[in-house]
């Protein structure tokens, strides 16, 4: 019972310090000068994604890659099945009111390009580099983008990063950064040694236990993100919250981690869950290319070959 109510333990302390770190990240750059246009496509992103990272890292440290590898491919899976089909449930998303082409061929592509070095059988840090300078070009298109949309008269509001607070005080900040660097290792730490635990436990290997535990849990900040925009009626913050989430997962977890240490992929990657994460991205073009909304039909097909998934694993 002990580790998993310290597997839990250490995934609200992920969270929470996930949560802190951007905030103060964030008020920190704005405090100092850093435009909110920079700050939203680099220090939110990024930030977002700290507990992922920090399990990654703390895996790989631990020779436990079927957990860092597991993290982020079964994370992506639940994105898209999970954490599009639950708010549809709630709520139609009215994905046909909104342009995610460009992005969704990014993260396609990236989709493609990260099975293709996962079947050398190794992520080293060679197979990082190209992650990372992949991440770069897409970073660096958003950003002209943003930059020309701003040239023609949009505003750089800092409304649209829920974080920003330009008043907030240097102490304040200070907190939120400090409790964010401590809590993260500690979190990731907690998670991963009790997640490997649990899988000993019960005859469970560790790519399961990351594939299932750890990546639905990672995945919370992003459901609960939706749920909140298919509320509000922003089908555009769903799914582009889904879409760049996968795309940071790809690009940036693995890509950074590959420089702590190698990550050898499990043959049970390259024969099943690599190509359910493509297929499931597959499954949005509908929402995407031809204007289809999320209706609950499509929430409960969704949800339901989720559940099937990790039924399959389990």
């Amino acid at each position: 019972m002990m580790p998993w109510l310290f597997s839990a333990l250490g995934l609200v302390i992920l969270l929470l310090a996930g949560d802190a770190l951007v905030r103060g990240a964030v008020n920190l750059s704005l405090r100092v000068g850093i435009p909110a246009l920079i700050v939203s496509l680099t220090i939110v992103a990024f930030g977002t994604s700290a507990p992922e990272l920090l399990i990654a890292i703390q895996a790989v440290h631990e020779n436990a890659d079927g957990i860092a590898l597991g993290n982020v491919v079964g994370s992506n899976t639940a994105n898209i099945l999970l954490v599009l089909g639950l708010p549809a449930l709630l709520r139609a998303l009215h994905t046909s009111e909104c342009d995610s082409r460009k992005n969704y061929i990014f993260m396609v592509a990236a989709s493609v390009l990260f099975i293709a070095l996962a079947f050398v059988g190794t992520f080293t840090w060679v197979s990082g580099l190209i992650l990372l300078l992949a991440l770069f070009g897409v970073l660096f298109t958003a950003f002209r983008e943003a930059k020309a949309h701003r040239a023609a008269g949009e505003e750089d509001e800092l409304e649209d990063i829920d974080e920003a607070d330009p008043n907030m005080p240097y102490w304040r900040i200070g907190i939120y950064l400090v409790l964010g660097l401590i809590g993260l290792p500690l979190g990731a730490e907690l998670l991963v040694e009790n997640a490997t635990i649990i899988a000993r436990m019960y005859g469970l290997s560790e790519t399961v236990i990351g594939l299932t535990l750890v990546a639905l849990g990672t995945s919370l900040p992003e459901l609960a993100t939706t749920l909140v925009a298919a509320m509000r009626r922003q089908a555009d913050v769903a799914l582009g919250n889904v879409i760049g989430s996968n795309m940071f997962n790809l690009l940036a977890i693995i890509g950074i981690t590959t420089f702590i240490g190698p990550i050898t992929v499990d043959p049970a990657f390259l024969h099943f869950d690599l190509w359910v994460m493509l297929a499931a991205s597959l499954l949005i073009i509908p929402f995407v290319f031809f204007r289809q909304d999320i209706t609950r039909i499509w929430g409960i097909a969704l949800t339901a070959l989720y559940v099937v998934y990790v039924w399959s694993l389990l």
